[in-house]
């Protein structure tokens, strides 16, 4: 949430519960220029009074906006709208209390290399570098964490906690097979905020008025499409692959591809459960090891007995968030334990504040 010079408001932090309160904070950090972070929950003593009144816990950092404290801010802007991936890293702890709210701006390299650049200052080289290497994990992930580090930049260590939100390009969910499930398919990717595309061979099916929801139809055989996109290096961790054709002289030279991409988060291949074992012998026959044929989600989705078009691509979707966040897919009333948590950074050390446990 932005709160500008002139006292308008842009953006949300909590979707209503506690903005009357941030709002005041955020015109004092106007004119005191010292940022802080701010904890509200149910059972601090104004909870009721501002509105958290659903269970949660909510921690909101308020910092000051100028050249002087984010120098690339227009550029950080521009590459948010422009859809190119960047990271933003701000010290949200630390001991000495003049650095809570720096900056880094972390940006990858080109495609085909590694690494990337930052701008803007932590404080401490040691930290800048630290931040930069796990920052641009996280990126490429498009995830966000809050990450912990000594106050240099020391890893397993404690007092420095930096937060980083990512801003990645839209995930990737391809779509095989310009089938009646395929539309339904397409409708659930955009629903779900990924970057959709319908591909098949057969150009009178694939075509962009049968599948309005897709952002592209590709016509071209998919297990030379997949290969294209493998070499254009445009499929990563977060692309999710449907293969809905359930025909082999299409399936098994496409799956012999997918199978292969260990960047590729997400392999599911529709067909009942004797077209799964035809099409696994074909597999292995193909020379797909038993490590690969481990990836392949098949049947298909997790069992809601749907019946539609449309609950079948409920089903897969499902699949592909639980399997993306690492859910269950069990009914939340069967659960125990925080219903949202954040993914941290595999590389880092991070740690739960008994008091605010870590959620979305």
């Amino acid at each position: 949430m932005l709160v500008g010079p002139d006292g308008t408001v842009a953006g949300s932090v909590s979707g209503g519960c506690v903005e009357g309160t941030v709002y005041d904070l955020a015109a004092a950090v106007r004119e005191t220029r010292e940022g802080a972070l701010h904890w509200f929950g149910v059972s601090d003593d104004d909870a009721f009074s501002v509105g958290l009144t659903c269970g949660g816990e909510l921690a909101i950092l308020i910092t000051a906006i100028d050249q002087a404290t984010f120098a690339d801010f227009d550029q950080f802007v521009d590459d948010v709208k422009a859809g190119r991936p960047v990271a933003l890293a701000t010290i949200i702890e630390h001991p000495d209390p003049t650095r809570i709210g720096r900056r880094l701006v972390l940006r990858p390299a080109q495609p085909h290399s590694t690494g990337g650049t930052s701008t803007g200052d932590l404080g401490s080289e040691r930290l800048n570098r630290a931040v930069l290497d796990d920052g641009l994990g996280l990126l490429s992930a498009g995830q966000d964490s809050v990450i912990e580090y000594g106050p240099e930049g020391q890893r397993l260590e404690h007092g420095c906690r930096v937060f980083v939100c990512s801003f990645a390009p839209a995930p990737r969910l391809i779509v095989f097979g310009a089938i009646d499930f395929a539309k339904s398919m397409t409708t659930a990717g955009r629903f779900l905020g990924y970057d959709v595309t319908l591909c098949d061979a057969r150009p009178i099916f694939a075509t962009s008025e049968r599948f309005p929801d897709a952002d592209r139809v590709v016509v071209d055989w998919p297990h030379r499409y997949l290969a294209a996109e493998r070499d254009a290096g445009r499929l990563d961790a977060r692309t999710a692959l449907t293969v809905l054709t359930h025909d082999p002289k299409f399936d098994v030279p496409l799956l012999e591809v997918a199978l292969r991409l260990p960047e590729v988060g997400y392999v599911g291949a529709m067909g009942s459960r004797q077209a799964h074992e035809d099409r696994l012998s074909r597999l292995r026959e193909a020379g797909v090891t038993a490590a690969e044929l481990a990836r392949l989600r098949s049947p298909i989705g997790l069992d809601l007995r749907g019946r539609t078009a449309a609950e079948t691509a409920m089903s897969i979707g499902a699949e592909i968030v639980a399997l993306r966040w690492g859910g269950t897919g069990a009914p939340l009333s069967r659960v125990n334990g925080s219903i949202h948590q954040h993914a941290s950074a595999d590389n880092a050390t991070t740690r739960e504040d008994p008091r605010h446990p870590r959620r979305r």
